[in-house]
């Protein structure tokens, strides 16, 4: 009998020393795991810190557009030379787009905080280069004419689209969809229908998640079919003739006849 509690005592003493060598990894591991992502957050921390200084610097120093126009030799290719994207709203509109704009979504990209693997690695070399390289960049593409007859939608509730947008969307967007510069808002007149119906539903569903806090809380309201009647109405919105390309046959006099992608140029050194 003195035996068998014996043998059960340390038996026992046995089990409950390998429940506390195995908490006691567990409890290292989630510590470790704790101090490793507090670290990443320390050090992503800075990181962001430097694209947006970077950002505020790339707005207030000088462009060179002909350095720009080398530059934008990597976005022709799939926004076109003329950088009027694709109808079909796979590729938007950025010809035009105030510069600050461009600025802000291409360090949201490199930062994560806009998902948008096409364009990850073209961000990365591209901060690598410097301020200089994002001013001249931003400044070439907003420099470009906007296309004169980008796609619009079905023109079903263009009614309701309008009372929306006055409702929900003017105040930052501007009466006519021409943005700010200064408040970082975008110029969405002139844009192509699908692109822009696209990003109201991920800003829905909390997939595009550099939107402005109050558009997401705004958005929860809205159905596909209200959505899609602001981006009907903002699609049709007009910009001033100024910004627009002479006509529909215009082409970039930076690209040589018969380039649809980028031409070679001599590397710099």
């Amino acid at each position: 009998m003195y035996q068998r509690y014996h043998s059960l005592m340390i038996y026992s003493l046995s089990l409950f020393a390998n429940i506390a060598k195995s908490s006691f990894r567990l409890l290292l591991v989630f510590s470790l795991s704790l101090a490793f992502l507090a670290s990443g957050v320390a050090s992503a921390e800075p990181e962001a810190k430097k694209v947006d200084e970077a950002v505020q610097k790339a707005l207030d120093a000088t462009p060179d557009l002909e350095k720009g126009r080398r530059l934008y030799y990597n976005c022709a290719v799939c926004h076109t030379p003329e950088g009027w994207g694709s109808p079909s709203g796979y590729f938007p509109q950025i010809a035009g787009q105030h510069q600050s704009v461009i600025l802000k979504q291409l360090a949201d990209i490199h930062k994560g905080n806009r998902d948008n693997p096409t364009m990850m690695p073209f961000t990365k070399p591209l901060f690598a280069k410097g301020t200089q390289a994002l001013a001249d960049i931003s400044a070439y593409i907003e420099q470009l004419p906007m296309v004169p007859n980008n796609s619009i939608g079905f023109g079903m509730r263009l009614e309701e689209g309008k009372e929306l947008y006055n409702e929900y969307c003017k105040k930052c967007h501007g009466d006519n969809g021409e943005g700010d510069a200064k408040e970082f808002y975008p110029r969405i007149h002139g844009q192509h229908f699908k692109y822009l119906l696209r990003q109201l539903q991920w800003v829905k569903s909390g997939k595009r998640r550099n939107a402005d806090e109050k558009m997401v809380e705004q958005f929860k309201i809205f159905s596909h079919s209200d959505l899609a009647a602001i981006a009907d109405y903002v699609s049709r919105l007009t910009p001033d003739n100024e910004l627009l390309a002479d006509h529909l046959d215009w082409r970039n006099p930076d690209f040589r006849a018969g380039f649809r992608t980028a031409p070679k140029v001599k590397q710099e050194q």
